[in-house]
């Protein structure tokens, strides 16, 4: 059973850097697709950054581009976001979710997703 568990949020002040992990368990995840997705209070889930299955492309939201980098070790079958440049509106919890079934929708939809982790918290603020 493929499980996820993230790690790395935090406090961190504006123009700040944070590493998220995403731990990966119960089968190598080289075909499925993981993505990091956000959610603040009062706002819908939002994709932030999408690693595509089987060495496949990258993919990130408009306002984290050249600030924020996904990749993966295959040695750690974890997931990395790293964040730098971090701005008030990047608060949210961020999870990381995963599929292995193409299924033609948006990487930026939830619904294309099998899996989730629980969640890390991470606040930006001085």
């Amino acid at each position: 059973q493929v499980q996820l568990v993230e790690s790395g949020g935090g406090l961190v002040q504006p123009g700040g850097s944070l590493r998220l992990g995403c731990v990966f368990s119960g089968v190598a995840m080289e075909s499925y697709t993981i993505t990091w997705f956000r959610q603040a209070p009062g706002k819908e889930r939002e994709g932030v950054a999408c690693s595509a299955r089987r060495d496949g492309p990258t993919y990130y939201r408009d306002s984290v581009k050249g600030r924020f980098t996904i990749s993966r070790d295959k040695s750690k079958n974890t997931v990395y976001l790293q964040m730098i440049g971090l701005r008030p509106e990047d608060t949210a919890v961020y999870y990381c979710a995963a599929t292995n079934i193409p299924r033609g929708s948006s990487w930026r939809s939830p619904q294309s997703y099998d899996y989730w982790g629980q969640g890390t918290q991470v606040t930006v603020s001085s």
